[in-house]
């Protein structure tokens, strides 16, 4: 909220406990029951600090999922980025970079695919894989009778791996799950 300098340790090491904190208390409570307090006692920051960079605790976590989604679509196009046409079937599961993201975000999709946790945190990934999917339609053959049937599919089998995924406890490697996609994907070709 402040002109403070992003770069300034002090602002980083400051959102990054309080980013860490909202994510253990949203563990066990709804983000509409963090209060500010709470928040600033888990993340050992006080309430002046917290006020200098966000409105309410719904701010910090909207820049949470921003910065989260930001990353997700980078690591989305990561394949499509090194080829000219992105063949399924040619796909090499190096290139995927969506299950390193899940890992690296590993604390947020835990509370994601929790099934006390509010699904509005779901539909909020599925829409952006739909979206992101939407997005790179060109790629998809002429011809499809209806994209937006395809698209849902294709997100929930995504949103099916990484549910499998986290019920299994995160214990896959993301380069072993990147061959399962490879595999599952050229399922239909064989």
């Amino acid at each position: 909220m402040g002109d403070m300098n992003p770069n300034d340790l002090r602002v980083i090491n400051t959102k990054k406990a309080l980013h860490e904190a909202l994510l253990a208390l949203l563990k066990n409570a709804p983000l509409e029951s963090i209060s500010v307090s709470t928040l600033c006692r888990k993340a050992e920051v006080s309430r002046g600090a917290f006020y200098l960079h966000y409105k309410d605790v719904s701010a910090l976590f909207d820049e949470h999922l921003r910065h989260l989604l930001q990353d997700l679509e980078e690591s989305y196009y990561e394949p499509y980025r090194l080829v000219p046409e992105l063949v399924p079937s040619l796909l090499d599961p190096s290139t995927i970079r969506i299950f390193h993201h899940v890992k690296k975000y590993q604390s947020f999709y835990e509370i994601v695919f929790d099934k006390n946790s509010s699904l509005s945190y779901y539909y909020s990934l599925f829409g952006k894989i739909k979206s992101l999917m939407l997005d790179n339609s060109e790629r998809y053959p002429p011809g499809i009778q209806d994209l937006s049937m395809l698209v849902s599919y294709q997100a929930n089998a995504i949103m099916g791996l990484l549910i499998q995924w986290n019920e299994d406890g995160f214990s896959h490697s993301p380069e072993y799950m990147n061959e399962q996609l490879v595999y599952l994907v050229g399922v239909r070709d064989r």
